[in-house]
């Protein structure tokens, strides 16, 4: 599955049933809850990296990212909106863009 297919997964589950996935439950809850479970999930794979478990770190990273495009969705942002951003910033230093915000 490509992120694409994750993404497009997910934005068919909006208003969906809730009582149908987890996807379309979370998407019930809010924006808010969906940036908590983001929040909770980024937490994990925090304490995994630290922790040196490349399983569990690989599990909540794929944890992160689904939670990520969650939320995104969420707020109406596609992940073609981030990828234009990422884009945008390709061949500019890390340093400079950091500075021109």
């Amino acid at each position: 599955m490509t992120l694409d297919d994750l993404a497009t997964l997910i934005a068919s589950r909006k208003g969906a049933d809730p009582d149908s996935s987890w996807t379309a439950r979370l998407l019930s809850q809010g924006p808010e809850k969906c940036a908590e479970k983001f929040g909770e999930e980024a937490i994990e794979a925090i304490i995994e990296a630290v922790k040196g478990d490349k399983a569990r770190l690989t599990s909540e990273a794929a944890d992160v990212i689904y939670h990520l495009l969650v939320m995104l969705t969420a707020r109406d942002v596609t992940l073609n909106d981030v990828m234009a951003e990422l884009e945008k910033r390709q061949g500019q230093s890390g340093i400079a863009e950091k500075a021109s915000r």
